[in-house]
């Protein structure tokens, strides 16, 4: 039982779909809430129609959700739920930052890595707002789910007790069941490196290469997760439970999935940048391939299929050329 009470007023930074969708579970659950999004349609639908057209087309969100489009309003608010992607986080962090609490409760549920300086969220979060408190909440949930109020479980990482269960306070509902753990790493981790492996599941099944294929290629990218996990400290339970392997397993195997559909549409012979030309939303993979394999190299751990996403999206193989290259590997124990 918790006992904890929840924040009295939440700001969700990032008005997209799964922004939008926690937003309206958090405003359902009586909590004062305040969604910010640039786009000022977006805004505007939110308030005025209790939709966002744009990100979550259809669902219906909780009348007591108020959205803004200045950040300023937000920062006034007792805790943060972030949801920004993962490549502008630390502009908006830092923006956020100049108007909010030193120590404010900060949610992370951003699914990336940093490009360029290959850090986690976390880190991003701790070299510009280092008396923020953190929090990770990661899991298999598509926002369309959320918001329908369909059963959901996930990760919540925080290393303070206290604050980890006045979060639990504030998102957790009878359909959305948020299991605690200390382990940020092992959390955030798992959100990064599915991304990247669901975008080659998708090449696969585009490709026509067999379910039995995209089993194969989860499975071995979850050794990858796993190699790459304990590396950078992570825990064995973590990486085995909703954020590591829940993830995956949903990510990797719906077209819901915005990197799944990305991959399938590569493996069927399209290109990068028409495929993104036609979207609006943010496949988090295509950024945090080449940040992943920065990870695995500076920690010296071997991620093939993570390396060969990385290749197709960068433009440096195609994807013939990469399968021949993958199936060629040598033969080798499934454990050490």
């Amino acid at each position: 039982m918790n006992d904890a009470a929840p924040f009295s007023t939440i700001a969700v930074i990032g008005g997209g779909a799964w922004g939008t969708a926690l937003g309206s579970l958090i405003a359902g659950n009586g909590v004062d809430t305040l969604i910010w999004a640039r786009e000022e349609n977006v805004v505007q639908a939110i308030n005025a129609d209790h939709e966002n057209p744009v990100f979550l087309p259809g669902a219906r969100l909780s009348p007591q959700l108020k959205a803004t489009g200045d950040l300023s309003a937000a920062s006034k608010c007792e805790a943060f739920v972030f949801v920004a992607p993962a490549q502008f986080a630390r502009t908006v962090l830092a923006e956020l930052k100049t108007f909010a609490p030193e120590t404010a409760p900060i949610a992370l549920c951003s699914k990336g890595v940093e490009r360029g300086a290959g850090l986690l969220m976390t880190e991003v979060l701790s070299e510009v707002w280092p008396r923020a408190i953190p929090a990770v909440l990661s899991g298999p949930s598509f926002a369309r789910d959320v918001a329908k109020g369909l059963p959901t479980a996930v990760t919540l990482a925080c290393a303070d007790d206290g604050i980890a269960a006045r979060w639990v306070a504030t998102v957790g509902a009878p359909h959305f069941r948020p299991y605690l753990t200390r382990d940020l790493i092992g959390a955030e981790l798992g959100g990064a490196v599915k991304n990247v492996l669901a975008i080659a599941a998708g090449a696969v099944e585009g490709r026509g290469l067999g379910e039995s294929a995209r089993a194969a290629l989860i499975a071995r990218g979850f050794a990858e997760f796993q190699r790459l996990g304990v590396a950078l400290g992570a825990l064995p339970q973590t990486m085995a439970g909703l954020s590591g392997l829940g993830d995956l397993i949903l990510t990797a195997s719906s077209p819901q999935s915005r990197n799944m559909s990305l991959g399938l549409e590569l493996g069927k012979g399209r290109s990068l940048q028409e495929i993104l030309a036609e979207r609006q939303s943010v496949s988090e993979g295509v950024a945090s391939a080449e940040a992943v394999m920065a990870l695995a190299q500076k920690a010296d751990v071997d991620m093939p299929i993570c390396a060969a996403v990385a290749s197709l999206v960068s433009g440096e193989q195609s994807i013939d050329d990469i399968i021949a290259q993958l199936l060629a590997r040598p033969f080798k124990p499934e454990t050490k």
